[in-house]
């Protein structure tokens, strides 16, 4: 008797979670939810974060606030992303920065596929290849020959260590067999003012980003990343054509949250944000910048995750030693 006592109760204290996951969906979000973006005002993800930020305040009558945590090649945000209650109401704003951290920063205190949840992804961008006005090259093959006459001279800058524009330069170095050196500054909109003030001679960026810059002849434009030439700068080869065989890198931009976030939560965000990547008005802003939208599941986002983790562990073993 006292057994199906204790069972009944067991059953009767057990119940409730079970019958508040749905309602925990339903009523989600209730209050504002933070975004967090580990990289820059300005760059693709901070701009595509408040956009999409925009129209699921829209959707959700919720704010979405972005809140920019950077520093260590995106390592603090996601940290902090990593620390945050799995609730819903703390986001991370991510790219393959993440994905090749896992390979590159050893010494992070997250592992990215145990401590967070794909959510989905969002749209993916080609990158350019410039350099300063000052740089005595006017193509491509013009770059790799002065770098290779001048081996250490040259440099470039990123946004940081495990950026999508560190490892693109360190896929580029190893492909063109040219030696310059890679400077990190904490941002992209540091980094290009870098290249733009000519402190450093060349950078590799979004082309949304560095499309405006490349109009101003601010800086200029050697070749684009992509397998095709990009639309929105289509005067630049790209670097397959431009000689390099093989050679193509992007950008791509997803949402993720802590792990332990429930379910419904992590499926009704991916309904919403594919929902936004689906809307007439964003392709069309983000065919005119120059990315692409992307549309996936969760368990596809997952997949999509672990493939890239294994892509840029492939990247890493072929630098000449891990950069520091």
């Amino acid at each position: 008797m006292r057994l199906r006592t204790a069972l009944a109760l067991a059953v009767i204290v057990a119940a409730p979670p079970l019958l508040a996951t749905p309602s925990l969906a339903q009523d989600y979000p209730s209050r504002p939810v933070k975004v967090i973006v580990p990289f820059g005002a300005g760059g693709p993800a901070d701009v595509t974060a408040r956009q999409i930020g925009t129209i699921l305040q829209e959707s959700f009558g919720q704010p979405f606030v972005i809140e920019n945590r950077t520093g260590a090649g995106g390592v603090i945000g996601t940290q902090e992303a990593v620390k945050s209650p799995p609730d819903g109401y703390t986001l991370l704003m991510m790219s393959n920065t993440q994905t090749a951290n896992e390979s590159l920063v050893p010494q992070r205190k997250y592992e990215l596929m145990r401590d967070l949840a794909p959510i989905a992804p969002v749209n993916y961008s080609d990158l350019v290849i410039v350099v300063h006005p000052s740089v005595q090259a006017k193509t491509l093959q013009e770059f790799v020959a002065l770098a290779k006459s001048q081996p250490g001279k040259l440099n470039y800058a990123s946004s940081g260590q495990g950026t999508p524009y560190h490892m693109a330069g360190e896929l580029f170095k190893a492909m063109a067999g040219i030696d310059v050196i890679h400077v990190p500054y904490r941002n992209s909109g540091e980094a290009r003012s870098g290249v733009i003030g000519g402190q450093v001679q060349m950078m590799i960026d979004a082309v949304p980003a560095m499309a405006p810059n490349v109009a101003e002849n601010q800086v200029r434009a050697l070749a684009t990343t992509g397998k095709t030439r990009s639309t929105v700068l289509p005067n630049a080869p790209s670097v397959i054509e431009a000689g390099i065989p093989g050679y193509e890198a992007t950008i791509w931009l997803g949402l993720m949250a802590p792990a332990g976030t429930p379910k419904p939560i992590i499926d009704k965000l991916n309904a919403a944000v594919n929902a936004v990547v689906k809307r007439p008005d964003v392709v069309k802003l983000w065919t005119q910048q120059g990315a692409v939208p992307m549309s996936m599941t969760p368990e596809e986002f997952d997949k999509f995750l672990r493939g890239d983790i294994v892509k840029w562990a492939e990247v890493v073993k072929k630098f000449d030693k891990p950069p520091q």
